[in-house]
């Protein structure tokens, strides 16, 4: 599988797209220049439900899951979501801000969004994720750097790492070293 992007729309081509209100224009002049790899599932541990792209999209009902209850109101998204299967799904054009990193700082740069693409990973911290997503995250990886001459391998990192004591994810099971490989680079 090779994914390609539409330079003018900022959308995957031949990728399932979702759009989520949950985004706004970046700050002007800001530069794509970091990926955000993280790791949701809803209700936690659950995988395969439609409860993720009706959190993007301001349709989960809270009274659906106790845990839902939680999130009412929760205005979030992510540009991209990669499912166990592999399959992939688009809530955000590239060069919008989607809102997926909360309070963040990534090398003395505050508010990641302004700058960053999320890519959310169907998991939790307690599970491995599957060969079909790294798959498909390094599909995504590799043509989110053919599009966006400021990304770099060495540019890629967790937001656990951009929000550390607040956030896990992607979790201890995600395989920083198999990305490292199949890019051929550093990582963080």
């Amino acid at each position: 599988m090779t994914l390609h992007i539409d330079q003018h729309s900022h959308l995957l081509t031949d990728v399932l797209y979702v759009p989520s209100p949950n985004c706004d224009d970046r700050p002007p002049g800001a530069a794509i220049d970091l990926i955000v790899i993280h790791g949701i599932s809803l209700p936690p541990g659950e995988f395969g439900g439609p409860y993720i792209t009706q959190l993007f999209t301001n349709r989960l009902d809270p009274h659906g899951h106790p845990y839902f209850a939680g999130l009412a109101g929760l205005k979030v998204s992510s540009h991209l979501l990669v499912r166990r299967d592999g399959g992939i799904i688009q809530y955000v054009p590239l060069a919008k801000r989607a809102w997926h990193a909360g309070k963040s700082q990534y090398q003395g740069r505050t508010n990641c969004n302004d700058f960053s693409i999320g890519i959310e990973l169907e998991g939790t911290d307690d599970e491995p994720y599957t060969d079909s997503q790294y798959e498909s995250l390094t599909q995504l990886v590799r043509a989110l750097l053919a599009t966006y001459p400021t990304l770099h391998p060495q540019r890629i990192t967790g937001h656990s790492d951009i929000a550390p004591g607040r956030k896990t994810d992607p979790g201890p099971h995600f395989d920083w070293p198999r990305l490292l490989d199949i890019l051929g680079g550093k990582v963080g």
